[in-house]
């Protein structure tokens, strides 16, 4: 399972980040196997379907049942809060038909403008076929200049293996243990935080900036 549970938050009222430049379109990004697009409202009905329980068991704020009403609520966040340059919310789609395998998504820290949160998720028929570590390496060089922050963290269930190997394929390391909040099931959850900082991080071969 390739996961992480700290991913993007869509509870930002009480956000104060105003980035002080000017916001550069989302990146769009081709990988050997994968295109990588700012996610759009036509993603709902897939988005929804996939959001199964096996896939939110392990995210923090993907609950079940996730409604397509919901996932629609969720795209247009996501593209406002990229239009301002606070958070990058991509959709993971097969090169060829285009079809919808995930999302992969980052957003600034509440505390730190300068570190963002790594979170993604794939639907179940697109697990262990090292999807997530491909769209990650080549997303984090590239999102960390457009987000302009010093550091990624990620987060995950200490037992969520997949989910540690897609962070160390991107070159992030164990730092520490925490307890966050899970909104989709109202509780609080010990998860592993793993982070890479920005110049660490180089963007692999093959992948294509358009």
């Amino acid at each position: 399972m390739c996961a992480s549970l700290q991913d993007v938050r869509f509870l930002w009222g009480n956000h104060r980040y105003s980035a002080a430049m000017t916001v550069q379109p989302p990146p769009t990004l081709d990988t050997p196997r994968l295109h990588l697009r700012l996610v759009a409202p036509e993603d709902a009905e897939a988005t929804s379907a996939m959001m199964t329980p096996a896939v939110s068991r392990w995210l923090a704020s993907w609950p079940m049942p996730f409604t397509v009403a919901m996932a629609r609520e969720r795209i247009a966040m996501a593209r406002s809060l990229a239009a301002t340059g606070q958070a990058l919310s991509l959709a993971v789609t097969a090169h060829g038909d285009g079809a919808l395998l995930g999302w992969i998504m980052l957003h600034r820290t509440r505390d730190d403008p300068r570190t963002a949160t790594l979170g993604y998720w794939l639907g179940e028929a697109h697990h262990r076929r090292g999807t997530l570590r491909e769209a990650a390496a080549a997303l984090l060089p590239v999102a960390a200049a457009w987000l302009d922050v010093d550091r990624i963290e990620a987060s995950a269930h200490p037992e969520n293996a997949g989910s540690f190997a897609v962070m160390r394929a991107c070159g992030m390391s164990f730092r520490r243990e925490a307890v966050i909040h899970a909104p989709s099931r109202n509780r609080d959850e010990l998860v592993h935080v793993y982070a890479v900082e920005r110049d660490a991080l180089t963007l692999p071969p093959g992948t294509a900036r358009r």
